[in-house]
């Protein structure tokens, strides 16, 4: 089965399934693709007693797909470009310390409050894992997922400064987390061969983070500067898609993070000063519906694959158990994590009452985080991790997914919640 096939089977699949949420259960399209195809697989599972063909089928188009690679190499770039190029820059600069610090500290906080406790309770489960394994789980899961996120927290109406905050923290703390991830597994992989060099790590660390930071100002200002000297529509959509893909290679092949390059640059073509100067009405019309379509069309087909995931995970009693436990520990650590940087910036940039509760609640883990824990080794407890990640990611689109309007509109009941 060529890669074409396997691509018009699950574009096929995620335009069914987007059907149905919209005509009948209109869900967000991220909550309803995830249900629907979860339910499908689940139907699957059942007629396989029958006839295993279907089953046979899905098996087989889930194997023949790397889905850390696709989702991380490919797909997470178009997203974060595109979720960036929307983002309200000028309210993201005034509140760009508290994002910066959520997205950095809070990340790395959170990620060795998860670990500690998920290594002791692992313990008291009968599973023997390593702590520095359990850090990286810590790192995998921390991070929120702006895929997850941004379509959500528009439609539960959170106010804006406040959307601004989880939003930008989303877009930058995933390529953080991704950052943090990748130095905890090369710390574990040279710890198993008996060397550890700190220093190594520093390196790789500002390496991936800055490196990328500043790839995504360069390619920001050269994108700007090409868009600015003409004035064609076509080809200035093609300028953006280049940015993106050109800009992903080059990041890949100097080892810079790919994600925090696109994130970078997404705001500095999406600026309003930068649109104001480069783009037309019809040029802003054109980028804006192109990228939102890629947003829309890549999300629809990551959500179908995350449903479909479940075929490879290997379930077992306290495995499952491990991961219920997991979601109230992960939201402890997600809400403790904030409470210093919310209290440190909270009289300078009037924050929105029961801020911390609400990007508790609302910081979705989504795609990358079952991304990360794919990449996991055997020797890593990749098939332990692999389903706690997918329990913590069900709970956290399904559940907290469907009810953080809800919360957010109780808060506004009691006015603990106001639009700014």
């Amino acid at each position: 089965m060529d890669y074409f096939l396997i691509t018009a089977i699950l574009v096929t699949l995620a335009a069914l399934f987007g059907y149905i949420n919209v005509r009948f259960l209109k869900l967000p399209n991220t909550i309803g693709l995830m249900l629907i195809t979860i339910v499908f697989t689940l139907g699957i599972f059942a007629l396989s007693y029958i006839d295993s063909t279907l089953l046979d089928a899905e098996k087989y188009i889930i194997t023949q797909i790397d889905f850390k690679s696709v989702l991380l190499d490919i797909m997470l770039s178009f997203l974060l470009f595109a979720g960036a190029l929307h983002t309200n820059f000028q309210q993201l600069k005034v509140q760009r310390w508290p994002v910066l610090v959520f997205a950095t500290f809070g990340v790395l906080v959170s990620t060795f409050l998860v670990g500690t406790v998920m290594y002791f309770v692992l313990q008291l489960l009968g599973l023997e894992v390593a702590y520095i394994y359990c850090l990286l789980f810590g790192a995998l899961i921390s991070p929120t997922d702006p895929i997850a996120v941004l379509g959500i927290l528009k439609k539960a109406g959170v106010p804006k400064k406040l959307e601004t905050k989880i939003v930008g923290e989303s877009l930058f703390n995933d390529g953080v987390g991704v950052v943090i991830f990748l130095t905890i597994f090369q710390i574990a992989s040279m710890g198993a061969q008996g060397s550890v060099d700190p220093m190594d790590i520093i390196v790789l660390f500002s390496q991936e983070v800055l490196g990328g930071i500043l790839l995504g100002l360069l390619l920001g200002w050269i994108t700007y500067r090409l868009m600015r000297s003409i004035d064609d529509y076509d080809i200035e959509v093609i300028i953006t898609l280049a940015a993106v893909m050109g800009g992903t290679v080059v990041a890949q092949s100097l080892h810079l993070s790919a994600p925090l390059a696109m994130v970078t640059t997404g705001l500095i073509v999406g600026n309003d000063t930068v649109r104001a100067s480069t783009m037309s009405a019809i040029t802003e019309t054109y980028v804006d519906k192109f990228w939102e379509l890629i947003d829309i069309l890549l999300n629809t087909i990551l959500f179908v694959l995350i449903g479909m995931e479940m075929l490879v995970l290997t379930f077992e009693g306290n495995y499952i158990v491990a991961g219920l436990l997991a979601i109230p520990i992960i939201l402890a650590c997600r809400y403790s994590s904030l409470v210093l940087p919310i209290a440190f910036f909270k009289d300078r940039l009037a924050f929105v009452p029961k801020t911390n509760l609400i990007m508790t609640w609302g910081g979705l883990r989504g795609g990358i985080s079952i991304a990360l824990a794919l990449g996991l080794t055997q020797d890593m407890q990749r098939d332990l991790f692999l389903v706690i990640t997918y329990v913590v990611v069900l709970f956290s689109i399904l559940v907290q997914g469907l009810t953080v309007e809800k919360l957010v509109n109780y808060l506004a009941k009691r006015g603990a919640v106001q639009e700014e």
